[in-house]
C-alpha cells in the first residue's frame, strides 16, 4: 500500500505538469486586436493550425484509448511558456528526465500543441490492479536545424544519467534507471526513453516512457506516465500518432 501511495503521488504530480504544460492558450497566443492581422501574423497562425491538425483525434486512436481534452487542450501554447532555462538539456539535473516536460523549459520550441489520452482500465481491484495508460501527445516545432540538436541533447542527457537517486516530496528516495532505444517507426530520427523507478523494499519498479520522433523541424512526443504492470507502452500509440501527423502534413 505504501508503494501504491507513493506512485499515486508521483502520478498526480505528473498530471499537474501535463495539464499545465499544454493548457488552452489560444487567446494568449493571438490577442484580440481591432487592426487586421499582418501577413506575418496570418502565416504564424496558419503554421499553428497546421501543427494542431497533426495531433491525434479520437477516430485515429487505437481501440480502447480516449482523448482527455478536458485535462490537456489541443490548442497552441504559444511557446515558450516562460523564461527559458540557461541550462541546456544535456546538462540539466537527471531528475528532470522523468515526468516533467523538460523540452519547453530547457529547449523552448517556436510552437507546441498537445492532447491528453488514456486507456480505460479493464479491471480495478486490490487483487488485480490495473494502472491503465495515461499520458499525452505533443508536437513541438523548432527553427530549422534546431530539432536535430534537441534530439542529440536528449540522448546526451540519458547517457549522462544512466541511474540516479530521486528524492520525492514524501521523503521517500527512489532509484531511477534510464534506458534508451530507437523507436520502431521510420523517421528522420527517433528514440524511446524509459525510466524505471524502484522504491525501497519493492522489487518491481514503476515505469515511465517518452518516445521522440523527429520529422524535419518538428519533434513528435508520446509520453506515458508512471505505471506498474502496464498493459501497453508508448508503442501502442506511437505509430498512430506518426501516421496522423504525416497525413495532416502531406498536402
Amino acid at each position: 500500500m505504501r508503494a501504491r501511495h507513493v506512485a499515486g503521488a508521483v502520478a498526480v504530480a505528473a498530471m499537474t505538469v501535463l495539464g499545465t504544460s499544454a493548457c488552452s492558450a489560444g487567446p494568449q497566443a493571438d490577442p484580440p486586436s481591432s487592426a487586421p492581422p499582418s501577413a506575418g501574423q496570418s502565416a504564424s497562425a496558419s503554421a499553428r493550425d497546421r501543427l494542431r491538425d497533426g495531433l491525434l483525434t479520437q477516430a485515429q486512436l487505437p481501440r480502447g484509448f480516449h482523448l482527455l481534452t478536458a485535462e490537456i487542450n489541443s490548442t497552441t501554447t504559444a511557446a515558450p511558456h516562460g523564461p527559458a532555462s540557461t541550462v541546456p538539456i544535456a546538462s540539466m539535473p537527471c531528475s528532470e528526465l522523468g515526468v516533467q516536460s523538460f523540452m519547453t523549459h530547457h529547449a523552448p520550441p517556436l510552437e507546441d500543441v498537445a492532447v491528453g489520452m488514456e486507456q480505460v482500465p479493464e479491471q480495478i481491484s486490490e487483487q488485480v490492479p490495473d494502472d491503465s495508460w495515461f499520458g499525452q501527445e505533443a508536437l513541438d516545432r523548432y527553427a530549422p536545424g534546431r530539432a536535430a540538436e534537441v534530439m542529440a541533447a536528449i540522448r546526451a542527457a540519458a547517457q549522462h544519467c544512466p541511474s540516479y537517486a530521486n528524492a520525492l516530496d514524501s521523503g521517500t528516495t527512489t532509484q531511477e534507471t534510464v534506458s534508451v532505444t530507437a523507436a520502431d517507426v521510420p523517421a528522420d530520427d527517433s528514440l524511446v526513453l524509459r525510466i524505471a523507478s524502484a522504491l525501497p523494499d519493492d522489487p518491481e519498479p514503476y515505469v515511465s516512457e517518452q518516445a521522440f520522433v523527429r520529422e524535419g523541424d518538428v519533434i513528435l512526443m508520446v509520453q506515458k506516465l508512471v505505471a506498474k504492470k502496464p498493459r501497453a507502452g508508448v508503442e501502442a500509440v506511437l505509430p498512430a500518432a506518426v501516421a496522423a501527423y504525416r497525413a495532416a502534413t502531406a498536402h
